[in-house]
């Protein structure tokens, strides 16, 4: 039996697989070794996972993640999990879950609009470019971070529309001082920011969400997709903000003359696909 888990800065998906078959699913809090020194990620795993995970006799973990782009956070990640499963762990970035759920073993251009965004290209087996996405200050164009980014900064300056302002004060009942302490106080203040892009999502209809909208996804074309062999690979989508916006992404795409073929929520059922045929070892 396998334990493939999958992680954003907001939300972790657990599968536990036996041969090519889904056992069990669980979601958890998002792990990110960025945010969360290795004793935190323990306990966040200890506490939200069921006991059965830990009691199950597991022949490999494969955990992919944000954060996990170096040697170092990678060990963090790792050290954490071998603590609470006994088993051998594998770590790698939530960029090469995405190319090979996305893709398993063909290339093309893989890319990440979530709480966070980054974008690859992937030759069928590693990941040959990458833009750096440079996180929610000085990158993740295209990400629910961003967007809430934006929205924030208009609504701090008065530039939103009112209906939309009492909108966002009815629901999130925060004051323009708890706003600033949540972003630059308090702690994930990129998890508070996705918060708010999940909220316009409701008001897609409206013309300044719409243009917050398809402007922050014109950005990440603009500055990471375009960067790519575009024209001669496929380009693929997954995310939980790609895929709630999946007909403005593709519309977006089509300005740039990009045909997105699929557009996933997360990328789990290619991981199960990949691992369960041993395509890591190909």
């Amino acid at each position: 039996m396998k334990l493939i888990a999958e992680s954003g800065s907001t939300r972790t998906e657990w599968a536990l697989v036996e041969d090519n078959r889904l056992v069990q699913r669980v979601f958890t809090e998002g792990l990110n070794p960025f945010f969360q020194t290795r004793r935190e990620i323990s306990r966040s795993v200890r506490l939200g996972l069921p006991e059965i995970f830990f009691k199950k006799k597991l022949e490999q973990v494969y955990y992919y993640g944000a954060g996990c782009t170096s040697y170092e956070k990678k060990n963090v990640l790792g050290a954490s999990l071998v603590a609470q499963f006994k088993t051998p762990i594998q770590v790698e970035s939530d960029l090469l879950a995405a190319a090979r759920g996305l893709f398993k073993c063909e290339p093309g251009i893989a890319c990440i609009l979530g709480t966070g965004s980054n974008s690859c290209f992937y030759d069928g087996k590693i990941i040959v470019k990458n833009v750096k996405a440079a996180g929610y200050i000085l990158g993740d164009e295209g990400s629910g971070a961003v967007l809430g980014k934006l929205f924030l900064a208009d609504l701090l300056k008065g530039l939103t529309p009112k209906e939309l302002t009492a909108e966002f004060h009815e629901k999130f009942r925060i004051s323009t001082n708890d706003v600033m302490e949540s972003v630059y106080n308090l702690p994930f203040p990129n998890r508070f920011l996705g918060t708010i892009a999940y909220f316009l999502i409701g008001y897609m209809d409206d013309e300044y969400v719409y243009n917050l909208m398809t402007n922050n996804l014109r950005s990440f074309f603009k500055r990471s997709v375009c960067q790519y062999d575009y024209k001669n690979y496929p380009i693929r989508f997954v995310g939980s903000l790609a895929y709630a916006q999946a007909d403005t992404l593709r519309s977006v795409g089509h300005e740039f003359d990009m045909e997105i073929d699929i557009i996933e929520e997360t990328p789990m059922n290619g991981l199960i696909e990949f691992h369960s045929l041993n395509l890591e070892e190909s």
